[in-house]
């Protein structure tokens, strides 16, 4: 019978996490450091970067920076091949990168659907295909993609952005589906409604937050460092036969009506 301590052991795994230097992104970085991995920060505002790694590095973990545009196929390539060629391997991918945009869907802007496409699906792509390339040929590898509530519900003014979630949630599925083969776990993590830099609209607003508070079985907000137990886990040895999963960590909210 498996250690129950070393199935969650990430020591001597590295992980790359995008959009990193804040919120659920830096959140992740932090516990999964904390569970003994190497972080591999990532974002494409350099001076922001450097200052999540250097509060990291404060606490004695192992971070590395690596800045590029998650939509941005050629960069993506160049800086995971230029990575895995200088640096080592990279054991674990978080997609993470992700936006919002918030508008009635009769009078959504063209050009604000297509960056949340790039954002927030072709990313999950783009970056998932790099990293994935290099795993394969190790025949091992454990990549997570960060969804959301909005995989499995949809809400007023935010039709395009559930829209966007729900394809990261089948793209995992088709990951899973393509990769299982050659020894990669593919699944992904939902978070229900979380006091995030992307939802401070909505946390500043007493009204929704009351209605929040009603509809999620929880009766709160979730706190980011509440999504790190699954991150650890799908990034461990203790889900070594879990693929093409969404795990809503969520407070209960698409349990009930």
């Amino acid at each position: 019978m498996a250690n129950t301590n070393a199935l969650f052991d990430l020591t001597g795994k590295r992980a790359l996490i995008t959009g990193s230097s804040q919120g659920i992104g830096f959140a992740l970085a932090k516990g999964m450091a904390e569970a003994g991995a190497a972080i591999v920060l990532n974002g494409r505002d350099t001076a922001k970067l450097a200052s999540a790694a250097a509060e990291l590095r404060a606490l004695g973990h192992m971070i590395e920076e690596l800045a590029f545009d998650a939509t941005d196929h050629d960069a993506v390539r160049t800086a995971v091949d230029a990575f895995e060629a200088s640096s080592g391997a990279i054991d674990i991918l978080v997609n993470n990168a992700g936006m919002q945009h918030r508008t009635e869907l009769e009078d959504f802007p063209a050009d604000a659907f297509e960056r949340l496409l790039q954002t927030n699906v072709a990313s999950v792509f783009h970056v998932g295909q790099a990293v994935a390339r290099h795993m394969i040929g190790r025949k091992a590898g454990k990549i997570i993609n960060i969804a959301s509530v909005q995989t499995a519900l949809a809400r007023p003014g935010i039709a395009p952005y559930t829209a966007t979630k729900g394809a990261v949630g089948n793209l995992t599925k088709g990951m899973a589906t393509d990769w299982a083969k050659h020894g990669l776990q593919c699944n992904s993590i939902a978070p229900g409604y979380f006091d995030t830099p992307l939802n401070a609209a909505l946390v500043a607003d007493p009204e929704f937050s009351a209605w929040l508070e009603k509809r999620t079985p929880a009766g709160r907000w979730g706190n980011v460092d509440e999504l790190v137990g699954a991150a650890v886990f799908l990034s461990s040895a203790a889900s070594s036969f879990v693929n093409g999963h969404v795990l809503y960590v969520d407070g209960g909210i698409t349990a009930s009506l």
